[in-house]
């Protein structure tokens, strides 16, 4: 079973900021103040000053008007966040039937505040509704079977592409 979270450690403009910084680096595994100000839609001084804040915690390295990186840690709390935000909009699209753009808002908005339960819970909810033989139900049991036991009830057949990490 997942821990409670009772306290995020970084804010969540950081972690949007951490999670533009990996979604912008290409093959170099690198941003640009630039793009994350464009991206993020702030201004240029705004990314600096949060990108100092970023280097002062170890989470990215940068050098004066050059490029920015992720550190292993930042990189750590980047993925967690893109994890987050993927399982959620994920769940308002496909169980909830939210047109995209809305799930994607949605999303960037709870991802920073949903414990780890929830989070955990709701994709195996979607894991579930997936797996559901056409025409058959999920129901609140079926559910917590797939909870309880960690695997699909009989006749649910899991795809390799909604196999779990």
């Amino acid at each position: 079973m997942v821990k409670q979270e009772t306290k995020r450690q970084h804010t969540p403009s950081m972690e949007d900021y951490l999670e533009t910084i990996a979604m912008l680096r290409g093959e170099a595994k690198v941003a640009r103040v630039s793009q994350i100000s464009q991206k993020l839609q702030v201004k240029m001084p705004s990314v600096s000053s949060a990108v100092k804040k970023l280097s002062e915690k170890g989470l990215v390295a940068h050098a004066r008007y050059g490029y920015i990186r992720l550190t292993p840690k930042g990189n750590k709390v980047a993925k967690d966040v893109i994890r987050r935000h993927k399982a959620l909009s994920r769940f308002f699209i496909e169980a909830l039937d939210v047109e995209r753009e809305t799930a994607e808002k949605d999303a960037c908005k709870i991802e920073h505040v949903i414990s780890p339960l929830s989070l955990e819970r709701m994709i195996k909810f979607v894991e579930l509704m997936e797996a559901c033989p056409p025409g058959e139900a999920n129901s609140p049991k079926r559910y917590k079977y797939y909870l309880e036991h960690g695997e699909l009830p009989e006749g649910y057949v899991q795809t390799s592409s909604k196999k779990r990490r």
